[in-house]
């Protein structure tokens, strides 16, 4: 039985680029379905060690065709995988590339003291190189957890200045960007509406670029909060308030680091921000942040992630109350102990939620979440 050309690739979409490479060796007709457009799109190179890596020179050759590319390091311990993934990313500066979107993923365990620099290197190198004609829509570094600096988040700007979507929130425990590269990308990329940065690499100076005429509408703004905030300059509840109204269509998510000063938690949530993901991973109480989430949260929060060491049942009340306010969560990850009639709240109060972590009692690392059909 024949399948038309556009199923196969459909098909052929779905598969690693080793078992591409695998299939385009079938047949002349799966070899010449290979190169439709449809089936490299969207593509993910995993770098490990194995078979993945013998794709990698069909991958070169069909680069042109791809738009959307993701290079997933699994074990950066393994040099070759590294290796591997510094390659595709020089294949991206080809000079009929036209690749709009790069991610760069990093799981598994890190060699000691490995700050990343091979791969850095290769970022660097994909938007120093003036000889190609890359310009991006969208580049995502939130899963590569190495230290970034000013140097690299300017070229990738300079190079794009279409750039739609930039995420340098990559949760390191060092934010080397600081808040004048910021305003720069804001001001070299004018249409960009998605952001994600550290909290310390903004300002009210910084967003203000935000408020000017003319600017495209802005839709997302990821804030990663830790250690260093506590010397940081505080955006007012006033300022959010304007860039509300200045930009109706906003969301902020929001991640508050354990090693953020609790003190500082509701200096940086303010009232008028308009939070529709809220992360507070911390080793104190959360009873007093839950309840100005409920109180000023309820139009607008999607998702929440509670993770502390409160004993069992302390927040129960407070999660009640937002269960009862917050009606259009779709999701709730609670990793302490709760009650039954928590988990009954949220069900019945929540009609568009999904997905959820709600136990009454200690489960093994980790803990899995319940799936809503």
């Amino acid at each position: 039985m024949e399948f038309p050309e556009e199923v196969l690739a459909h098909i052929f979409s779905y598969l690693p680029l080793w078992d591409r490479y695998s299939a385009s060796l079938v047949c002349k007709a799966w070899s010449q379905t290979m190169t439709h457009p449809f089936v490299w799109y969207y593509t993910e190179v995993r770098c490990e060690s194995g078979a993945e890596g013998r794709g990698l020179p069909q991958f070169r050759r069909l680069l042109k065709l791809v738009r959307h590319l993701k290079i997933s390091i699994r074990h950066p311990k393994e040099e070759a995988g590294r290796s591997m993934a510094v390659r595709a990313l020089s294949y991206t500066t080809a000079s009929e590339s036209r690749l709009s979107a790069l991610c760069v993923s990093c799981t598994g365990d890190f060699p000691l003291f490995y700050s990343g620099e091979d791969i850095l290197q290769g970022i660097r190198a994909v938007f120093l190189n003036e000889d190609s004609g890359l310009s991006l829509r969208e580049v995502d570094l939130r899963e590569m957890p190495f230290t970034l600096n000013d140097s690299l988040v300017l070229n990738v700007a300079r190079r794009s200045p279409g750039l739609r979507r930039l995420f340098v929130n990559n949760k390191t425990l060092v934010c080397n960007v600081t808040a004048e590269t910021v305003r720069q990308v804001l001001a070299l990329c004018p249409r960009l509406c998605a952001l994600g940065a550290f909290y310390a690499s903004l300002s009210e100076e910084v967003l203000g670029e935000l408020l000017r005429p003319g600017r495209a509408p802005f839709s997302l703004l990821e804030l990663f909060c830790e250690r260093s905030d506590k010397y940081a300059h505080m955006v007012s509840d006033r300022f959010w308030e304007a860039l509300r109204a200045r930009h109706p269509a906003l969301a902020v998510n929001v991640v508050l680091n354990h090693t953020l000063p609790a003190k500082m938690f509701l200096k940086i949530l303010q009232p008028s921000l308009p939070v529709r993901e809220l992360e507070l991973i911390t080793f104190t109480s959360l009873v007093t942040e839950l309840d100005f989430a409920a109180g000023h949260y309820s139009d607008t929060l999607e998702r929440l992630v509670l993770q502390t060491s409160a004993p069992g049942g302390q927040l129960d009340p407070a999660l009640l109350v937002v269960a009862e306010r917050c009606g259009r969560l779709r999701e709730v990850h609670c990793y302490c102990v709760v009650s039954l009639r928590v988990v009954a709240a949220f069900l019945q109060h929540c009609p568009h939620l999904w997905r959820y972590t709600l136990k009454t009692t200690k489960e093994p690392h980790p803990w899995t979440c319940t799936v809503l059909k």
